[in-house]
């Protein structure tokens, strides 16, 4: 099954590997969560980053956990962590970003169709999503909360020496070799040298954006320590409920699929696929994997997480 995460033993410590949109392929953050809390108190934690972003609750609740943990977490920033995977980012004791990396910090942004009502409703969850993103971002950075808002509100982007400048990130590295791995041109105020090396042929695999004195190597089929998805520890439920408002981004604790009529709804489905309107869907439109639901049956669905403005 694809993936976007991958959390393994390696020596002391363990790896964790986010090289993909977060909350893609329909995986949710709950199993992350699962094998993160599986890991033994203190084992020191290197979290590998190269996301253009994902899930807002899902990148909440993996910055909420990490904070938790009680070991070191050492975040390498392996090419870029825009929008939501940056607020992961800023959970690393220490940020190491190699000199031709990039981190992005925005607005979160969504859809909404139905009423005036169901649209200032979605309006004050956004605000409240961007208002515990900003006190994250000022917590690390040192920056007031006012002048973060303004940078998200621009969505700026930041090179090693732009990030260590504002606090935040803590160590430049040398230069790595990045491949063009996402839709970058999405985002309004990308990078050119993103941008030029998206529409260069031949773009390399996420190997290529490891440095190789810290290639990653391959791991065991099975490890006791790591268990597979759904087990080890008391993880609760994290569905977002189907009726009701919507949690407040500092409670929430994931986005898995809601469900109608039993069965799940996923990000993104087959075209036609009839939906049930009073089903409220909080996620990130930004998978372009496979092909998005209609417009048609979305009245009173709502969309949202960090995208592009």
């Amino acid at each position: 099954m694809n993936t976007w995460y991958e959390i393994r033993a390696r020596g002391t410590g363990a790896e964790v590997l986010i090289y993909d949109e977060i909350g893609a392929y329909g995986v949710s953050a709950k199993g992350f969560l699962a094998e993160l809390g599986a890991l033994p108190d203190g084992v020191p934690i290197d979290l590998r980053l190269n996301s253009p972003g994902g899930s807002v609750f899902d990148a909440v609740a993996i910055f909420n956990a990490l904070t938790r943990h009680t070991g070191t977490v050492t975040v390498w920033i392996d090419g870029i962590a825009a929008s939501a995977a940056s607020y992961i980012a800023m959970a690393g004791d220490e940020i190491v970003m190699p000199e031709n990396a990039f981190l992005m910090i925005h607005d979160p942004s969504g859809l909404v169709m139905g009423t005036a009502a169901d649209m200032r409703e979605m309006a004050a969850t956004m605000d409240k999503i961007a208002g515990s993103m900003t006190r994250g971002y000022a917590a690390r950075s040192g920056k007031s909360e006012e002048d973060i808002a303004a940078l998200m509100a621009a969505e700026t982007w930041f090179d090693a020496q732009d990030a260590l400048d504002a606090g935040l990130a803590t160590r430049m590295a040398e230069p790595v070799r990045i491949a063009a791995s996402f839709d970058i041109g999405r985002f309004r105020n990308a990078p050119m040298a993103l941008t030029e090396m998206g529409d260069a042929e031949g773009a390399a695999t996420g190997d290529d954006i490891v440095p190789d004195e810290n290639d990653v190597a391959p791991g065991p089929t099975a490890d006791p320590l790591l268990p597979s998805e759904g087990t080890g520890g008391d993880v609760p439920d994290t569905t977002v409920p189907s009726t009701g408002d919507p949690a407040s981004a500092d409670n929430a604790a994931g986005s898995t699929v809601p469900q109608v009529d039993g069965a799940p709804l996923s990000t993104v489905a087959a075209p036609n696929t009839a939906l049930n309107p009073s089903v409220r869907h909080p996620t990130l439109s930004h998978n372009d994997r496979a092909p998005a639901r209609g417009v048609a049956g979305l009245e009173g669905r709502r969309h949202f997480g960090l995208g592009p403005a």
